[in-house]
C-alpha cells in the first residue's frame, strides 16, 4: 500500500471514528435506558402484587380481631379494606395481561364473597351471637381468606419471575453495550497505529528526500 493510500485511510478513519462512536454510545445508552425503565416498571409491578398480598393478610387479621374483642377492632377492619380495595384499583389499571388479569379476577370474586359473609358475621355480632360469628370467621371466611392469598401469592411470583427476566435482559444489554464500545475503542487503537505508521512513512522520506538532495548538492 502507498503512503498516500495510508493516508487517505488514515484520514477517513480519523473522520468516521468519532462518528461510530458516538452511534454506538447513543444506541447503547438508548437501549439501557428502554431496559432500566421496564425494570423499574417490573419492580413497581411486583412490589404492587405483594402490596395486594399483605392487604388480603390484614384485614383478614383485623375481622378475626374484631370478631373477639366485641367489635372494638372492626374500624381498624374498614380501613384496612378500603387500603385494599385503593390498590386493588391500582392493580386493575396497571397489571394488564391475561395471567394479572385472572389472578386479580379470582381475588376480587373471593373477595366480594368475604365481605358479604362478613355483613352476616357483623349482624350476628350485635345481636350477640358469638357462636355464629366464630362459625363464620373460622368457617367459610378461613376458606375464602385462603384462596384470596394463594392467589395473591400466585400474582406476586409471577411478577417477581418477570421482574427477574427483565433484570437478565438488562445486564445483556449492559453487556452488548459493554462490547461494542470495547470494540470501537479498538478500531480507534488501530486508527492511531494506521496513523502513526503513516507519520514514519512520511518522516522516513522525508528523511530520504533530504539525504538525496545533499548527495545531489556535493556532486
Amino acid at each position: 500500500m502507498t503512503i498516500r493510500a495510508k493516508l487517505y485511510i488514515a484520514i477517513l478513519l480519523t473522520i468516521l471514528g468519532p462518528v461510530v462512536t458516538i452511534a454506538v454510545a447513543l444506541h447503547g445508552m438508548q437501549r439501557l435506558g428502554d431496559r432500566f425503565d421496564e425494570v423499574q416498571q417490573r419492580a413497581d409491578q411486583r412490589a404492587l402484587a405483594l402490596d395486594l398480598k399483605f392487604d388480603v393478610t390484614d384485614f383478614n387479621g383485623w375481622q378475626t380481631a374484631y370478631g373477639y374483642d366485641n367489635g372494638a377492632s372492626r374500624p381498624r377492619f374498614i380501613a384496612s379494606v378500603r387500603e385494599f380495595r385503593r390498590d386493588r384499583a391500582v392493580a386493575q389499571r396497571v397489571l394488564t395481561d391475561p395471567q394479572e388479569r385472572r389472578n386479580l379476577r379470582e381475588i376480587s370474586t373471593r373477595f366480594e364473597q368475604f365481605m358479604a359473609l362478613d355483613d352476616v358475621a357483623f349482624a350476628a355480632l350485635q345481636r350477640g351471637d358469638a357462636k355464629r360469628v366464630k362459625q363464620i370467621f373460622l368457617g367459610p371466611e378461613l376458606r375464602l381468606f385462603d384462596s384470596m392469598a394463594t392467589s395473591a401469592q400466585d400474582l406476586a411470583s409471577y411478577e417477581s419471575r418477570r421482574e427477574s427476566a427483565t433484570e437478565t435482559t438488562f445486564d445483556d444489554s449492559r453487556e452488548d453495550s459493554r462490547r461494542g464500545l470495547i470494540a470501537v475503542a479498538l478500531g480507534a487503537a488501530l486508527v492511531i497505529i494506521l496513523l502513526l505508521v503513516t507519520a514514519s512513512d512520511i518522516a522516513r522520506m522525508a528523511l530520504d528526500g533530504g539525504r538525496e538532495t545533499r548527495e545531489a548538492e556535493l556532486e
